[in-house]
């Protein structure tokens, strides 16, 4: 079945190095959670913000309060993929995504992420301001 991307949707390009693999030769599992974060922040990027600019200029971080995934098929050395990642929901201080890495057509690990808005000083939980919120709910 091949894969039609929603309108809400994202993806970057990531190539397989030596550095992503285990011992077997296939990649180790917690990378998959790197490349949806790669994925996640080029997406930030794209809305004209990144995470940096965030922290500096607005007093807020984004981090990861929940993961959900499931691994279905190896990805290997030198594969090219796909990572991707669609607007589940939107609350007043988080983001639900659904991420995906594909080989091709062939979906490999599919997963949820939670993201939450907190104020960097205090690490606590913050809402997402309206400029941003607004940018995000174009999204959906």
């Amino acid at each position: 079945m091949k894969y039609a991307p929603k309108a809400n949707a994202f993806g970057i390009s990531v190539r397989v190095y030596y550095e992503d693999t285990d011992a077997g030769g296939v990649v180790y599992y917690a990378n998959y959670l790197k490349f949806f974060e790669r994925c996640r922040t080029e997406w930030m990027r794209t809305l004209g913000h990144d995470q940096s600019q965030l922290a500096r200029e607005h007093a807020i971080l984004f981090v990861v309060k929940s993961v959900h995934a499931e691994y279905l098929r190896p990805a290997r050395l030198d594969d090219l993929l796909s990572v991707g990642l669609e607007v589940e929901k939107l609350g007043r201080a988080q983001v639900v995504f659904r991420q995906h890495v594909r080989r091709g057509d062939e979906e490999l690990v599919s997963g949820t992420v939670q993201i939450v808005c907190v104020d960097p000083l205090k690490m606590k939980t913050t809402a997402i301001p309206d400029w941003l919120r607004q940018k995000l709910e174009s999204l959906q």
